[in-house]
């Protein structure tokens, strides 16, 4: 009898702290918006700082009012250069509402590719599916069902530069930058093959920029030199487990890179890879744990000094 009432009790406190974990990713971290910083040492020597923010994975429903400001916001940061890796949307009336959002940073040179949820709508999915390896995933083809060229005629409109498996080169502040993009390769829709070539030493910093993170196009851009790339996709995870970290990336990128700034190394050269865990979820999906929705102000310094942590 004693051991009935333990057992009982012990179920009953793992069904508490379990509900309370579900109501807290739910109902508060995910609205729970911060802003990464990092310093990024990739300039020439003698160059002065360059701030870029980096936004990813806003998945936009047309309610999401708090988002909305939240990330008009952060046009009072002043940044050099806006890049923004995918994953705007998630409904068709959700254009306008994101170009709300954006607001000024619009205003601002920029650059952007296009992930899954700019093309299709998300759909119900089994969650076991995230934990399988990314090879093994399948998804079923289908025509884009999403605003998607109203949304890119929206932003090169506003002088935002088109990347998806396209080059483009911006002069700002003074300095010449390269950049190469693909569309987004979780979907197969990257090909690396039309951006592909060693950069030019004539630039001053060349940047790769990708949705999703996968080792095929990671190694492209890092064998060709460029010493800094950019992702999103991953949401951090989501979920994830307190002092252990993520458990999946939702593509062949380890875990121990599924966010934040770290070193991707391929053929004896080595890149600065910030792979931002983005500003929403799936509208079938709306939690996180342990990996707050984030925005992330890069700020790029010669390469004098080492890499720094975030914060």
């Amino acid at each position: 009898m004693s051991f009935a009432r333990t057992a009982l009790k012990t179920t009953a406190a793992v069904t508490a702290v379990g509900a309370a974990c579900v109501a807290y990713a739910a109902g508060i971290e995910v609205r729970w918006f911060t802003l990464r910083r990092f310093t990024v040492p990739v300039l020439p020597e003698g160059t002065a700082p360059l701030r870029v923010l980096h936004l990813s994975d806003l998945h936009l429903m047309p309610a999401q009012e708090r988002k909305i400001r939240w990330v008009n916001d952060l046009a009072a940061l002043e940044p050099d250069l806006v890049v923004t890796t995918g994953d705007n949307i998630s409904h068709e009336d959700s254009v306008r509402p994101l170009l709300r959002a954006y607001g000024d940073l619009l205003d601002l040179p920029g650059v952007f590719v296009f992930g899954s949820n700019d093309y299709w709508k998300p759909h119900f999915k089994n969650p076991g599916k995230y934990l399988l390896p990314a090879n093994k995933q399948r998804h079923k083809p289908h025509g884009p069902d999403l605003p998607f060229e109203e949304m890119r005629r929206a932003f090169t409109g506003a002088g935002w530069t088109d990347l998806n498996n396209a080059k483009a080169t911006l002069k700002v502040n003074g300095l010449r930058l390269d950049f190469a993009g693909t569309d987004d390769p979780h979907i197969k829709r990257d090909r690396y093959y039309e951006v592909a070539g060693e950069v030019d030493p004539a630039a001053d910093l060349s940047i790769g920029v990708t949705h999703a993170p996968y080792q095929r196009v990671l190694n492209g851009f890092v064998g060709d030199g460029y010493p800094l790339v950019l992702a999103g996709h991953t949401h951090g995870g989501q979920l994830a487990v307190p002092f252990y970290g993520a458990l999946v990336t939702n593509c062949d990128l380890d875990a121990s890179r599924v966010k934040g700034l770290s070193t991707w190394g391929y053929e004896g050269r080595q890149a600065a890879l910030h792979v931002s865990a983005g500003l929403g979820t799936s509208p079938y999906a709306p939690v996180r744990f342990a990996c707050r929705p984030e925005a992330t102000l890069l700020t790029l310094v010669p390469r004098i000094n080492p890499i720094s942590s975030g914060r």
